[in-house]
């Protein structure tokens, strides 16, 4: 009776994990088929960065926080989306109550 459950949770378990694995993989070029640089190239590619940032203090971080692709803003849709289907469920279930009572 367990037995279905527990390789359904398996097979679950190694969906989930080989769908994180190219996203790992992405985070440094070196792994999953990106360019092959050298330290010495990453280390110029980093002091580089460190110029430009000096350069443009007043550029920031590059994250758009208040943007619709940023972080609050992305929640702010989120949130509602999904509180206007939250919404839509709880009228819907007031209005099969009250349906009920008045039979």
């Amino acid at each position: 009776m367990k037995k279905p459950i527990i390789i359904g949770t398996v097979l679950l378990a190694l969906f989930v994990a080989s769908s994180f694995a190219p996203l790992a993989a992405a985070q440094n070029p070196g792994y999953g088929g990106g360019s092959q640089s050298t330290l010495e190239e990453d280390l110029k590619l980093a002091k580089a960065r460190l110029v430009a940032v000096q350069k443009n203090p007043h550029a920031g971080s590059g994250t758009p926080f208040l943007d619709a692709g940023g972080v609050i803003g992305a929640s702010v849709i989120a949130g509602a989306v999904f509180g206007g289907i939250f919404v839509a469920f709880v009228w819907r279930a007031k209005q099969a109550e009250r349906a009920r009572r008045a039979r």
